[in-house]
């Protein structure tokens, strides 16, 4: 326990001092035929998928996992040591699992991690992964507050590491091109793109529960104010539902990070907007009031002004990402494309033609002379684990994530507001006098810090 004790204070350095390594730690790459060791943070329902996806790839070996639910963690080690058992991939040792990911990053045999837990640890272990060496591929949205998007994004520079976001949209076929049709002009000057997706968070009220044995509560909460447990914010042991913490403001960004993350990623895409954004953000001038009355998840209406005087909306109902230019519209969600002109659809899947069809035959037909050809990608997690061998940015790296996340949380700070504000998308930070520093931030708690 004394080994134990001193192992995880001398860790706690990962998050809270500058890890002194050595320059070829940083300029290290994973040779293109080496076999690549990563390790899961976080082990629910998302991290599911991704353990599945990652396990799927050729050179990919998954050497140790971490949860802080007892019962997740050991289901997850017992998947990979199951996978492994029938083909055991050259030098693997096994599997451990870890409660605290301060032990995991501190293994020198792991090339990169993929971090699934809720939003507001995304950017404290991404910073300390980063700091470690390690490459980084983090579930969206990319961190939990605007300071926290800068931070991550300065970090990657700074240590010379490939990271990617897991905005898996771009790597299907209907919204690159959906993208490429609005990037080059095909529907004209835009005016307007509406985004579909539910309300801003909460504030966390709920009733305190019995916490039962194996799960650290504490270190759930991390970088949170200390709040008493509750089963909505963290279900007990292995499920298969994704749960409510995502609903309050102190674990997550309500549905505007969430799906929000998505579709204004794709909004920003066609635009062409990456790392970049808008210049002023107008709320409901009622969204305060009814946020008050806690009716959160049912307000939309908030308005994205950029510097083009192309506006992007929220919208409660809708398709999707809907872009609107002067000579048509292009209407795209998973498993949806439309490419609308003189008010009639063109190109669309419908109970004949499938998505597949119906994007590629508008790819075919209107950008065969396309002068704008977006990032091409067919495997989220593929792109992420080409872009470690060859050390090339990938297709959502943290430039992407984090303009993204940066204004899902500007449209909630309107909302939570009730006020107009002006913003400087270079600099990142409040413009013209208006806005309050103090909304681009949080109040950390204890050792966390980024």
């Amino acid at each position: 326990m004394n080994n134990r004790r001193h192992f995880l204070k001398s860790a706690a350095a990962l998050t809270t001092a500058p890890l002194i390594l050595p320059s070829r730690v940083w300029s290290a790459e994973v040779a293109p035929n080496s076999r690549i060791n990563m390790g899961f943070v976080g082990t629910g329902k998302q991290s599911g998928h991704l353990l599945g996806a990652f396990m799927g790839q050729p050179g990919v070996q998954v050497v140790a996992v971490c949860d802080v639910d007892k019962n997740r963690r050991e289901s997850a080690q017992k998947r990979v040591q199951e996978k492994y058992s029938k083909d055991k991939p050259e030098g693997w040792n096994g599997c451990e699992a870890y409660n605290d990911f301060r032990e995991l990053l501190a293994r020198k045999d792991i090339d990169a991690v993929c971090i699934a837990t809720p939003d507001h640890w995304h950017a404290v272990i991404t910073v300390a992964a980063l700091a470690a060496g390690k490459d980084v591929y983090c579930e969206k949205p990319l961190c939990h507050n605007v300071h926290e998007a800068v931070a991550v994004i300065n970090a990657v520079k700074k240590h010379n590491r490939v990271l990617q976001t897991g905005s898996m949209q771009r790597s299907s076929g209907e919204f690159r091109v959906a993208s490429e049709l609005v990037q080059n002009g095909v529907i004209g000057k835009v005016s307007r793109v509406e985004c579909q997706f539910g309300g801003p968070p909460r504030l966390n009220d709920l009733p305190e529960e019995a916490i039962e044995p194996g799960l650290d509560w504490d270190l759930w909460l991390g970088p949170a104010q200390k709040k008493p447990y509750s089963s909505v914010l963290a279900p007990r042991g292995v499920h298969d539902h994704f749960p409510k913490w995502r609903e309050y403001a102190e674990y997550g960004g309500g549905y505007v990070t969430d799906w929000g993350a998505h579709h204004l990623d794709i909004a920003h895409w066609g635009l062409g907007m990456d790392e970049n954004g808008p210049v002023e953000v107008v709320p409901p001038a009622d969204s305060s009031e009814r946020i008050s009355a806690k009716n959160n998840l049912d307000v939309d209406g908030c308005e994205l002004v950029y510097a083009s005087g192309v506006r992007v909306k929220h919208m409660k109902g809708g398709f999707g990402v809907h872009f609107f230019g002067e000579n048509g519209e292009v209407k795209v969600n998973r498993g949806q494309f439309e490419v609308i002109m003189g008010g009639k659809p063109v190109y669309a899947k419908d109970g004949k033609t499938s998505v597949e069809r119906a994007y590629m035959a508008a790819e075919r037909d209107l950008l065969k002379d396309a002068k704008i050809k977006l990032y091409r990608s067919g495997n989220h997690v593929g792109d992420f684990l080409d872009c470690m061998r060859s050390r090339k940015k990938p297709i959502t790296h943290e430039g992407v994530g984090g303009s993204t996340s940066i204004v899902c949380n500007l449209m909630n700070i309107g909302y939570i507001t009730g006020k107009p504000f002006k913003w400087d998308p270079i600099k990142n930070e409040f413009a013209s006098g208006t806005g309050d520093a103090k909304l681009l931030t949080r109040d950390y708690r204890g050792e966390w810090k980024v």
